[in-house]
């Protein structure tokens, strides 16, 4: 239906001088769906996520949010509409315990945000969005550890966390699981399944088992370009997409 679309790209090219690293390329983001981007590396990927997110201005294509057109604005203007994204370098605040970066994440949305003098936890919206992110990212056993302490997994789970408090309807998530032994997969895939029917995801991720037990749909990029979209059973089977990146296993 319209009303659950949340995100389009359309025809979103970049290029840095005469390399093009995403080029026409067009996805959709809908609510209570999971759209998995997969390619090798240099496919285009993380440069497709960065101009979603407004970190990378595009050269040419147009985005649009909820409705809004949201093309060439600024991260932390794209931000405030309602997406949140995670960057494949975990970005939290180490020294801080966990309870301290989430709440800093949902003080972020208040508006009256910059004012550091106030005394923060007496903000109620504030504590209970914070107390609600780190409810739904599992974390609230390690409330009050320091985010630098606990496990690599935990902390892909912070940072998920510190988005959800930022209240976003799209997700962008950039490798969440690189560098995870297995059952810290397993638990970020569970939480992933457990999020997902709120909001609109994109997912970016080489660890295809977890892109196949969590994705509605899947794009495949190739050298800047779409070479192949559809459901993970299209995907699966289309012979050029198994030359080009799956490989006869898959």
């Amino acid at each position: 239906m319209a009303e659950d679309i949340l995100l389009q790209a359309q025809q979103l090219t970049k290029r840095f001088g005469g390399l093009a690293a995403v080029n026409n390329v067009s996805l959709t983001l809908q609510r209570n769906h999971l759209h998995a981007v997969i390619g090798p590396n240099g496919a285009g990927k993380s440069t497709l996520t960065n101009l979603l997110s407004g970190d990378l201005p595009p050269t040419e294509g147009r985005i649009t949010l909820a409705g809004r057109d949201v093309t060439g604005q600024p991260p932390e203007a794209i931000s405030r509409w309602g997406l949140g994204r995670s960057y494949q370098k975990t970005n939290i605040f180490q020294p801080f315990t966990v309870w301290e970066n989430v709440r800093l994440a949902a003080q972020s949305r208040t508006p009256h945000a910059a004012r550091w003098l106030s005394r923060a936890n007496h903000l109620h919206d504030i504590t209970e969005r914070a107390e609600r992110a780190i409810e739904l990212a599992r974390l609230t056993a390690r409330t009050r550890f320091v985010a630098g302490a606990i496990s690599h997994g935990e902390q892909r789970q912070l940072e998920i966390a510190m988005t959800l408090a930022t209240a976003p309807q799209v997700l962008l998530l950039d490798e969440p699981l690189a560098g995870m032994g297995h059952a810290e997969a397993e638990r970020l895939v569970e939480l992933l399944l457990a999020i997902k029917k709120d909001h609109a995801m994109m997912l970016v991720e080489h660890d295809m088992d977890a892109v196949f037990a969590l994705a509605d749909r899947l794009t495949v990029m190739v050298n800047g370009q779409v070479i192949a979209s559809g459901t993970p059973a299209d995907i699966r089977a289309d012979a050029g997409v198994q030359a080009a990146y799956l490989g006869e296993e898959a």
